[in-house]
């Protein structure tokens, strides 16, 4: 009912007598943020609100709002999905994280290490609940071997700590490690069309150095809360190598879902060209006839079709079908429509303008300390919210806010994005969080305590790494709106 009366205050009551559907699109807008955040129905529901209430209310035409539910990034995602359901299928992702734990010992420093290491590379390229989902039953075995050496419960905690936060940490190095960096993509063209694109390859220059550096200070802290006096005890090594000989030779498929994933990867990263300020790296796209033709969604599309006609070894199967392939999140597909076409009503209702006009006296902060203001308060309000549908919901209005305020674009949408993802504080923040908490070996108090701690880190981190390194991937500087755009 609150979104409802909302949504009715802001049609009956226009902000913007002169430009009335302004207020008609902050009343959609705030409707569907109470509807998100309160979980009133399902949040793919949510995101369908645009196609009925925007051409009802005469925001914008239902042939516009329909469009903005399918286009390149959602084939990005989709391309990706399909090659993450594949590694799950032929368990190519299994083998991947038990050679990585193989490598780092049995100490529980060490075991920690791998557990973050394998956690956070897997969720850079297939879902962070998948990940953590796989993670858990090897965990739990290291965990008893542990406990049956004299382990206190305080190693447990900090290893499930370990996979849940590494999972969210992996995930920010890639645009398709987690659903907000994809929305950035495409909401960041819906404002700005004129803009450069922000590659796969640009945005991986960016973010996996910050990845890494969470996941080291990650490891440290939990090493320090949890393990910390514990390096007397040990694993039993033939545990790990025992589940993975158990997996056999590596067979064929694995081998070619292996390949296809690496060519994906580094065609996603290579494509278009990497110019980090001192030099630039040529991507293969301009090689083509038609470079600008081709987009990161070419390259997991035709990757992922490749799945569905490569063989396997036993006859009539294929890498990949569509029994496996119905494992794709429609809701997630669903919820970036929502938010794609609320960052176009957003756009051409005025409302972005509007809403920059308003908080036009921030422009008086310096852009440093707005930036840092915007990643804490991604940061706190993700604990409690969707992280994709805050992004959606935040991004558009940080559009208009560079705008009026003259500061750059990226300084702000690309820090939000980012922090979006490093909730670490609650168990409802992020799903490898809630499966953590589900195996009750911890209490909220102690996923609290030491996220709270993590989340001041990754704020701090977070908007140096972007003040002094994304000026360097990105060009932009600490003011000025970028001409042209």
């Amino acid at each position: 009912m609150l979104g409802v009366v909302l949504l009715a205050g802001f049609v009956l009551f226009p902000v913007d007598s002169g430009r009335p559907e302004t207020g008609y699109m902050l009343g959609v807008a705030l409707l569907m943020a109470t509807w998100w955040i309160f979980e009133v129905v399902p949040l793919a529901v949510t995101a369908l609100i645009p196609v009925a209430l925007m051409p009802l209310l005469g925001i914008s035409d239902g042939k516009t709002v329909s469009t903005a539910y399918f286009n390149e990034v959602i084939f990005l995602f989709l391309g990706g999905f399909i090659m993450a359901l594949a590694m799950q299928r032929w368990e190519l992702h299994r083998r991947i994280a038990l050679r990585i734990l193989m490598l780092t010992g049995t100490q529980p420093a060490g075991v920690l290490l791998g557990f973050m290491a394998a956690t956070a590379f897997l969720s850079m390229w297939i879902s962070n609940t998948a990940t953590a989902m796989m993670m858990i039953p090897i965990l739990l075995s290291v965990i008893s071997s542990f406990e049956e050496r004299g382990a206190t419960r305080r190693v447990a905690v900090g290893l499930l700590l370990g996979v849940a936060y590494s999972a969210s940490i992996g995930g920010i190095a890639t645009l398709v490690g987690t659903p907000p960096n994809l929305s950035f993509v495409r909401i960041f063209h819906i404002m700005f069309p004129a803009a450069p694109e922000v590659s796969f390859g640009q945005w991986m220059l960016f973010a996996l150095p910050l990845s890494v550096v969470m996941l080291l200070l990650v490891w440290l802290l939990l090493w320090h809360m949890f393990l910390r006096g514990e390096a007397g005890v040990r694993a039993q090594r033939s545990m790990l190598t025992d589940q993975y000989r158990a997996l056999g030779r590596m067979t064929t498929e694995e081998k070619a879902v292996l390949v296809h994933f690496l060519a994906m990867a580094l065609l996603w990263t290579f494509r278009s060209d990497l110019e980090t300020g001192w030099f630039t790296l040529p991507g293969w796209s301009g090689l083509l006839p038609h470079a600008a033709f081709i987009n990161d969604g070419t390259v997991a599309v035709a990757l992922g079709v490749s799945l569905f006609l490569f063989p396997a070894s036993a006859k009539g199967v294929r890498l990949m079908n569509w029994e496996t392939a119905r494992g794709l999140p429609w809701d997630i597909v669903l919820l970036f429509g929502g938010g794609f076409a609320l960052a176009s009503g957003i756009r051409d209702s005025g409302l972005a303008q509007w809403f920059g006009e308003q908080l036009q006296w921030l422009g008086v902060l310096h852009p440093f300390v707005f930036m840092n203001l915007v990643v804490t308060m991604m940061t706190f309000v993700t604990e409690l919210t969707s992280n994709t549908a805050t992004t959606e919901m935040v991004l558009p209005v940080l559009a208009g806010l560079a705008v009026s305020t003259d500061i750059h674009p990226l300084l702000l949408m690309i820090p939000a994005t980012v922090a979006a993802s490093m909730a670490f504080m609650m168990p409802v923040a992020t799903p490898p969080n809630a499966i953590i908490f589900g195996t009750g070996r911890l209490s909220v108090m102690e996923m609290a305590r030491c996220g709270l701690i993590i989340n001041f880190i990754g704020i701090i981190v977070l908007s140096l790494f972007t003040w002094f390194w994304g000026s360097v991937v990105f060009g932009f500087t600490g003011s000025g709106f970028p001409a042209g755009w």
